[in-house]
């Protein structure tokens, strides 16, 4: 097995040189990040105390082959699920907006990379991520501390009309300013945030509400459902109708949770 460079040799034993383990070890003294290494099959196979601790778990040994499915909404576990196979296929995840429910239900935003992780062979054997909480990395790291108003105006706002110059305002900055801080902090422009708080607002309401999709589209901040509808292929390789449909279909299906 490969990460960050180190290898391990094959066999039965996910972590067995200690060279690894040693590496996986140093997440643990990085109490705002989430750290997960997963199989080619979804299940977990190492998490660090702060993922642990995220979740409610006791020990790793609760966490070891679980799936996402067992820790998140249905919905948003399969995002995650479909992120970690087009890894695995050599596509890159690097500070993607993510939205995930907090262990007592709350909906909450999370900033996300995702690599494939390689055998010795060169071979793909399984996925492995970072995550931070948007507002909780925010407000530890004083450097972010811009962002945090810019960011709560957009996600109490994304339903309406947002410009440039307004987002700019609200922070205090000039638009130039505003789109560095976002380029450096969160890897995107301005326009991408909100488009992004868009779609996964879009698809919480796809899942949660039957109204049609152009009123999903509407009630998003999409004026045009044919825009709408291209960008979130764009973001989540789906059309609307189908991510409604395959969501619906995998709620009927028995045994579902679990499975990749």
């Amino acid at each position: 097995m490969t990460i960050n460079g180190v290898k391990a040799q094959g066999g039965d034993d996910f972590l067995q040189q200690l060279a690894v383990r040693q590496v996986l070890a140093m997440f643990d003294l990085m109490p705002d990040m989430l750290f997960w290494v997963k199989d080619a099959e979804g299940g977990i196979r190492y998490a660090n105390q702060y993922f642990l601790e995220y979740l409610g778990l006791g020990n790793l040994s609760q966490a070891i082959g679980c799936s996402d499915y067992d820790f998140s909404p249905d919905h948003i576990a399969r995002q995650f699920v479909v992120d970690d196979q087009k890894v695995m296929q050599g596509e890159v995840v690097t500070n993607r907006l993510e939205m995930n429910s907090e262990p007592m239900g709350d909906i909450s935003w999370f900033i996300t990379s995702k690599r494939p992780l390689y055998n010795d062979k060169g071979q793909v054997i399984g996925s492995y991520g970072i995550s931070r909480h948007l507002e909780k990395t925010s407000i530890a790291i004083s450097s972010m501390e811009v962002l945090k108003v810019p960011v709560d105006y957009i996600r109490k706002h994304y339903a309406g009309p947002v410009t440039l110059k307004e987002l700019a305002q609200a922070s205090h900055l000039s638009v130039s300013a505003l789109e560095r801080r976002f380029k450096k902090y969160l890897k995107k422009t301005p326009k991408q945030f909100i488009n992004e708080v868009r779609l996964e607002n879009a698809r919480r309401l796809l899942v949660e509400t039957t109204l049609p999709i152009a009123t999903v589209a509407i009630d998003s901040g999409f004026g045009d459902p044919s825009y709408f509808s291209r960008q979130f292929y764009r973001l989540f390789a789906q059309r609307p109708s189908d991510f409604r449909k395959n969501h619906c279909r995998e709620k009927l299906l028995p045994g579902k949770a679990g499975q990749a």
